[in-house]
């Protein structure tokens, strides 16, 4: 098994990040459209996902484990930044997708 460095899976998160963003780019469906729409299109999920992350850390459902992969930083406790970018990546591609299914339904 191949053994990965510190901080892999924020990097993972930031190149899906950048592949989204691609996307986004060639076929035109959210930032690069309205970016200021597709802004505060994701800010009230992403926020939503934050206060349930926030629970369950709170409740002891949640927590950030034993990981390698993780860059260590918290931004609360059992609370690491990689989970920013996830939310962040998680948001982005639902808007993605529902942006590119409702441009395909809107061309029939």
């Amino acid at each position: 098994m191949i053994a990965l460095p510190p901080g892999s899976y924020l990097a993972i998160l930031l190149i899906s990040l950048l592949g989204l963003y691609l996307l986004d780019r060639t076929h035109k469906l959210a930032f690069t459209v309205d970016p200021k729409r597709a802004f505060w299109s994701m800010v009230p999920a992403f926020v939503v996902f934050v206060i349930w992350d926030i629970a369950g850390i709170a409740l002891g459902i949640f927590f950030r484990g034993n990981n390698t992969l993780l860059t260590g930083i918290q931004i609360l406790p059992e609370f690491p930044i990689e989970e920013v970018f996830f939310l962040a990546l998680l948001c982005y591609s639902t808007l993605i997708a529902l942006t590119w299914i409702s441009k395909v339904l809107n061309t029939r």
